[in-house]
C-alpha cells in the first residue's frame, strides 16, 4: 500500500527560468490537470548561489509555499549535478576526466569530479542551506540527491580520483603481493610494486586487464554511494522527509548499493510505446530494491523524448495512461512527468511537455488528462491492497553489468539480455519480480539467475537452500564463469557450481557460427553466443548438442537437490526457434515448481495481481501493445471498479485499456 495515503501524479517544474505570471498560469494549470505533486530545484544552482557564498533559496521557499496552498506537495532536490561557473573555472583539476583523457567543461551538466574535496565541500554547504531553509516546509514531502547520476560520464579519471583508486585497493587488497595475484598481473609484465604505480584504465594500446577494468568500475560505483549517502546524511540533520535518486539500470551506477542508504526508491525511463517491456522491467526491479515501500517513476515524458540531436515517436494517444495504470498497478506511489514546460533554451528545447514554451497544451495535455482519470478511479482500490509477492524471480545485478561492460564478448549487453529474458516471461503471463542479488528468496518458487558471471558464496548458500526446500534454481547462461577477481577459475569451470549441479563442464566458447543446434523439450534451435557445454555426473541430460564442435555434449541439465532442483543452461537458444525453446523451458519448470500466479492473457496485455487487506486477490489488467486482448477470468469474479459480476471465461481488454478485477475469495 502506498506509503503517503495517496496515489502521486506529478511533474518536474523549474519556476526558476520564468517570471511571476507564469508560474501563476502553471500553478493553475496543475490543478486543472490533477498534478498533485512537483519535483523542483535539481538544475538552479547559479541560481541559488549565483556567487560563492552568497546563497539564496527564498525563491524556493516562496514556491512550496504556493504549491502547499493549492494542495501540491513538493519534492525538493539538490542541483550538485550542475556546479555553476565560479566553482567549475575557478580550480579546472575539479573537472571530470573520462576514459579517454579528456577534461570535461562547463555548459552541460556532471562535468565536474564528484569525488573532488572542494566540490564535496561546496556540494555539502549548498545542501545544507538548502535543507536547513526549506526542510520543515509544510508541503515538502521528499528530497531527490542530485540528478541521474552518471548518465552521461563513468568514472572519473582525474589526478585526484587516482588516489583514491589506489587507496581503495589498498583497503580492498591489503598489499601489492595480494593484488598481484589476485589479478594474476604476470601476464604481460603487468606486476606492480606499490600501489601508487596501479594506473587508472585509460588509454592503452590494446586492452587492460580484466580484473583492472572491472575493479575500477567498481570503485566508482561504491564513490557515487557515498557521495549520496553524504548528501542524505546532511539532509537527515533538518528534515525528515525521505530520501531518494532518479537513477536507472542505464547507468553507471551500483542501485543495490545506492537505495541501501536512501529512503525509497525511483527511476527515470524514456521507453518507446512499442518496447514496453523495457519501462515495465524497471517497475518490477525498483519495487524491489525497497521492499514494503512504494517506489516512485520520477520521470518519463508526457509525449516523446528528445534533445538538440534527436528526438523520439511521439507515444500513441492511450499509451501514457497505459504506463500510469502499469506503474502504479506494480507498486508506484508516484507516476511523474519531465517536464511541465517546455524549455525556451538549453539543450532539451525539443523535448515534449505538457506545456509548450509560449504557454499553450502540447500534445501531452490530453495524455495528462487520462492519467488524471484513470489515477482516480484505481486510487481507491489500490490503496487498499498490495503488490502480490511474485513466486518467480529473475536476479538483476549491476556487478553483473560490470563484468559485462569489461568483457562483452560479441554484443553480450547486459541490459539488453536481462530485458530480453524479462520480456519472455511478461509475454507468458508469468508474474514476476526482478530482484537484487541481496534480496531473500522467501516465497519464490523458481529463482533465475542468467548472465551473473560472478556468483558469491553467500549468494550460492542461499539459492541452495532455497532449491533444498522445494525451489529450483536456473542457473546461466555465462553464470559462474568468472571469480570476484573477473578471471577464470582455476579449479572447475563454473567454480563450486558443478559438483552441486551434478555436471563437469567441458568445454567453454563461442557458439555463433559454428552450427551448433540445441535439441529440448521436442524442438530444435540454433545455439549462440558464449557458452559451455556439460557431461553429467548425477544430473540428467534435458539438452544435447547437435552438429557444431561438441556434439553430443549437454547444454541444458537437471539436478535434484533436496525437494527441489538445480538446472544448467549452459548456452543459449537463439531466434525464433530458441523462444520457443526457452518459453518451453520456463513453462516447464514453472508447473513443476508450481508457480500459480500466472495468466493466459493475450501477449501485450499485462496482469498485475495485487492483494487486498482482507487476503482476496486483485487483478490490474493493461493492455500495453495497443492491439488490445483477453484473459481468461475465474468463475464469481466481479469488476472491482463497478462491483459487477463477470462471466468466467475471457475478459475483452482494449486498446491500451485497463481493468481491475476482484478475484473469487480464496482464489489461488
Amino acid at each position: 500500500m502506498a506509503m503517503i495515503g495517496k496515489l502521486y501524479h506529478g511533474t518536474a517544474w523549474y519556476p526558476e527560468l520564468w517570471d511571476e505570471a507564469v508560474i501563476a498560469h502553471d500553478i493553475e494549470k496543475m490543478k486543472e490537470a490533477g498534478i498533485n505533486v512537483v519535483r523542483i530545484g535539481e538544475f538552479t544552482w547559479s541560481t541559488m548561489e549565483p556567487t560563492e557564498g552568497a546563497i539564496d533559496v527564498s525563491l524556493f521557499a516562496n514556491v512550496i509555499a504556493r504549491l502547499h496552498a493549492d494542495d501540491i506537495d513538493t519534492v525538493m532536490c539538490t542541483p550538485t549535478a550542475t556546479p555553476p561557473i565560479w566553482l567549475t573555472h575557478r580550480h579546472p583539476e575539479r573537472l571530470h576526466v573520462d576514459e579517454r583523457g579528456t577534461e570535461m567543461g562547463h555548459g552541460s551538466r556532471q562535468h565536474i569530479c564528484t569525488n573532488h574535496p572542494e566540490f564535496r565541500k561546496r556540494a555539502a554547504m549548498i545542501t545544507e542551506a538548502i535543507a536547513s531553509k526549506l526542510g520543515q516546509l509544510p508541503g515538502l514531502v521528499g528530497w531527490q540527491l542530485d540528478n541521474e547520476f552518471k548518465a552521461h560520464v563513468a568514472a572519473c579519471h582525474c589526478s585526484g580520483c587516482l588516489g583514491l583508486w589506489q587507496k581503495w585497493l589498498e583497503k580492498r587488497y591489503g598489499t601489492i603481493e595480494a593484488l598481484n595475484e589476485a589479478w594474476g598481473t604476470a601476464i604481460w609484465s603487468q606486476w606492480y610494486e606499490r600501489f601508487d604505480q596501479v594506473p587508472h584504465p585509460g588509454p592503452t594500446p590494446f586492452l587492460h586487464n580484466a580484473s583492472m577494468q572491472t575493479a575500477h568500475r567498481l570503485f566508482s560505483m561504491a564513490c557515487v554511494t557515498d557521495f549520496a549517502a553524504e548528501q542524505a546524511a546532511i539532509i537527515r540533520r533538518f528534515s525528515s522527509a525521505p530520501i531518494t535518486h532518479n537513477s536507472s539500470i542505464a547507468f553507471a551506477i551500483d542501485n543495490e548499493q545506492l537505495f541501501s542508504r536512501l529512503d525509497f526508491a525511483s527511476f527515470d525511463t524514456y521507453a518507446s510505446a512499442e518496447n514496453y517491456a523495457a519501462y515495465l522491467i524497471n517497475c518490477d526491479l525498483f519495487r524491489n530494491y525497497k521492499p514494503g515501500r512504494g517506489y516512485w517513476l520520477m520521470e518519463t515524458s508526457p509525449s516523446y523524448s528528445g534533445s538538440l540531436q534527436s528526438v523520439a515517436v511521439p507515444h500513441p494517444r492511450g499509451y501514457v495512461a497505459a504506463e500510469a495504470v502499469a506503474a502504479y498497478a506494480l507498486g508506484a506511489d508516484a507516476f511523474c512527468y519531465w517536464h511541465w514546460r517546455q524549455h525556451r533554451s538549453g539543450c532539451e528545447q525539443p523535448h515534449g511537455s505538457v506545456f509548450s514554451a509560449w504557454g499553450k497544451p502540447t500534445i501531452g495535455w490530453d495524455n495528462v488528462l487520462e492519467v488524471e482519470q484513470a489515477r482516480g478511479a484505481i486510487e481507491p482500490l489500490l490503496l487498499g491492497s498490495s503488490p502480490a509477492i511474485a513466486e518467480v524471480a529473475l536476479v538483476y545485478s549491476d556487478r553483473a553489468k560490470a563484468f559485462l561492460t569489461t568483457e562483452p564478448l560479441k554484443g553480450m549487453n547486459y541490459r539488453g539480455l536481462l530485458t530480453d529474458c524479462y520480456a519472455r516471461l511478461l509475454a507468458m503471463g508469468i508474474h514476476r519480480d526482478v530482484i537484487p542479488e541481496s534480496a531473500p528468496l522467501h516465497g519464490r518458487k523458481l529463482l533465475l539467475t542468467p548472465f551473473l558471471p560472478y556468483v558469491s558464496d553467500e549468494f550460492i548458500a542461499k539459492a541452495m537452500t532455497f532449491a533444498e526446500q522445494g525451489g529450483i534454481w536456473i542457473v546461466g547462461p555465462f553464470t559462474g564463469c568468472r571469480t570476484e577477481e573477473h578471471t577464470i577459475p582455476t579449479d572447475t569451470a563454473l567454480g563450486k557450481l558443478e559438483q552441486l549441479s551434478g555436471i563437469e563442464a567441458v568445454s567453454s566458447y563461442p557458439f555463433d557460427g559454428t552450427g551448433a543446434i540445441g535439441q529440448a523439450f521436442g524442438m530444435t534451435a540454433p545455439l549462440g553466443m558464449w557458452g559451455t557445454v556439460f557431461e553429467p555426473h548425477g544430473a540428467a541430460s534435458v539438452g544435447i548438442v547437435e552438429g557444431g564442435l561438441t556434439p553430443g555434449r549437454s547444454f541444458l541439465t537437471e539436478h535434484r537437490v533436496g525437494r527441489g532442483w538445480l538446472v544448467m543452461l549452459g548456452v543459449m537458444p537463439m531466434g525464433e526457434e530458441g523462444d520457443a525453446m526457452l518459453r518451453a523451458m520456463l513453462d516447464h519448470y514453472a508447473s513443476r515448481a508450481g508457480v500459480a500466479l500466472r495468466s493466459d492473457a493475450t501477449s501485450g496485455t499485462l496482469v498485475a495481481p495485487r492483494v487486498e487487506q482482507d487476503g482476496r486477490q486483485l487483478w490490474a489488467i493493461v493492455n500495453m501493445d495497443g492491439r488490445g486482448g483477453t484473459v481468461t477470468v475465474p468463475n464469481r469474479s466481479e469488476d472491482a471498479l463497478t462491483s459487477e459480476p463477470l462471466v468466467s471465461g475471457p475478459l475483452s481488454i482494449g486498446r491500451y485499456a485497463y481493468r481491475v478485477v476482484r478475484l473469487p475469495a480464496m482464489a489461488k
